[in-house]
């Protein structure tokens, strides 16, 4: 069949202000924030309900057409860039908060919802969403799923995949599993919302989800550490954590190269009177301002008689932990101060982070003498990102890439913690997955999506 057929059985049956044809589909939809080459697709679909979603793919699956879903197209994997041909599934007129219980602590939404939106809403009944990152403002909760996404919460409550209690899902031939059950304890067969959470839209387009909602701390404080070196923050990690617990809310680890770049590109003040080699950016929760200041008070007093840090901030006042933070948020500059930032995001095994990165650098500073590279992280969680300049390199990436993931594989690390797959590290998954699992990954695939409708191409190759 013609895909100017499928354009006008599309058009008749979802109705016209649903579909754009491929002339027409702005720029925005022809790639993501990857910086993967655009691809103008053959028609995007913006369904407003599953009912929608459903029939959209009952077509493309008669027509043998491939679909690429897209969220808020904030990844950073090439997961959302059409493939020539597709039609691309946009969730962003599905953005409803469906219903909030502050009782069971439970919200559900519609895909397109932001991240952003989801945290409004928890908070709106005293309560809080346990994902937060950068792109909230943009990035949805349906690609949050399909990504399994992490960032600065990781530590205390768990990747996207721990929030998630149900979800529904529609096939690549337009059936509906409707998963939305609210029990944490559910063990009737296999769970089949769990193969949807982190497939990147390659065996179902995620249109609700069913999420957890946590409490709101009484008390939150932020501090910042200055570290001798590595295994120093570990110590330091694992002090915090046997006296606050699950109050430990983030433990962002920053070299000395991260700090500066982000003092210079900011116009920040030092927050101490020399460099150390780390800083380490710590919140913590507790149940009231006065006891909480007075608990991290006697901690990070013990940190420094033990020699776990060298010297210490604490912030005396939200403002003042803003401008801590502040420090951490040198990545939302990358893509205008580098040339261009080549980013990787890996897990490794949480002991052997310091040596990576000090072997890692010793490699790079062998290979491309006054490279511009930063090391930084959620190192509570084993996520380490490593940021290249382009341009320092000679805009070597592949080979950048080749010497970096031998190097995580030599650690048996993963070669991404958060940021998925998509195409960018396609090549590189046989580093961190062995034929077995890449085999059972592909039977599971042709299981679910026979004819490789959805987002082919991405993760692996069939």
């Amino acid at each position: 069949m013609s895909s100017s057929r499928l354009l006008e059985e599309l058009t008749a049956t979802l109705g016209a202000d649903l579909v754009l044809p491929g002339p027409e589909v702005p720029e925005s939809y022809h790639t993501d924030w990857s910086g993967a080459p655009p691809v103008c697709p053959l028609a995007l679909v913006r369904p407003r309900d599953t009912q929608q979603v459903s029939a959209l793919m009952r077509l493309c699956s008669a027509h043998r057409m491939p679909v690429v879903p897209q969220g808020g197209r904030t990844g950073l994997a090439g997961g959302a860039v059409p493939v020539p041909g597709c039609v691309v599934l946009s969730l962003e007129r599905m953005q409803a908060i469906e219903q909030i219980d502050a009782r069971t602590a439970v919200l559900q939404a519609q895909a397109g919802a932001t991240l952003q939106a989801v945290q409004d809403a928890a908070l709106s009944v005293g309560l809080q969403f346990g994902v937060d990152l950068g792109a909230r403002g943009s990035c949805q909760i349906g690609g949050n799923v399909a990504t399994n996404a992490g960032g600065n919460g990781v530590l205390q409550f768990g990747m996207l995949r721990e929030q998630v209690l149900g979800l529904e899902v529609v096939l690549a031939d337009g059936t509906v599993l409707p998963m939305l059950r609210p029990m944490i304890k559910n063990n009737t067969g296999y769970d089949l919302k769990q193969f949807f959470i982190g497939a990147e839209g390659t065996l179902g387009i995620v249109t609700r989800v069913l999420l957890r909602l946590r409490p709101r701390p009484g008390a939150r404080t932020t501090a910042l550490l200055a570290l001798p070196h590595f295994d120093a923050a570990l110590d330091a990690l694992a002090r915090l954590q046997a006296r606050f617990g699950n109050g430990v809310a983030a433990f962002e680890l920053m070299w000395n190269d991260f700090v500066q770049t982000s003092l210079a590109w900011q116009q920040l003040q030092p927050p101490f009177a020399q460099p150390h080699p780390l800083l380490a950016l710590v919140d913590l929760d507790g149940r009231d301002d006065d006891s909480l200041r007075a608990a991290v008070e006697a901690v990070l007093d013990e940190a420094l008689q033990a020699g776990e840090a060298v010297d210490a901030v604490l912030a005396q006042s939200a403002a003042q932990a803003r401008s801590l933070w502040k420090l951490r948020e040198a990545p939302a500059e990358f893509s205008t101060r580098l040339h261009p930032p080549i980013n990787f995001d890996v897990s490794l095994p949480q002991a052997d982070i310091g040596r990576f990165a000090e072997v890692c650098r010793a490699a790079l500073d062998a290979r491309w003498p006054g490279h511009h590279t930063l090391f930084f992280g959620h190192i509570g969680d084993s996520n380490l990102h490593v940021t290249t300049d382009g341009a320092s390199i000679g805009h070597q990436t592949e080979l950048l890439e080749e010497l970096l993931y031998e190097l995580v594989a030599r650690y048996q690390g993963s070669v991404s913690a958060e940021h998925g797959i998509g195409l960018h590290k396609k090549p590189y998954l046989g580093l961190s997955r062995t034929p077995q699992e890449l085999a059972t990954m592909r039977a599971v695939k042709q299981a679910l999506d026979p004819l490789n409708l959805l987002n082919p191409g991405k993760i692996f190759g069939l």
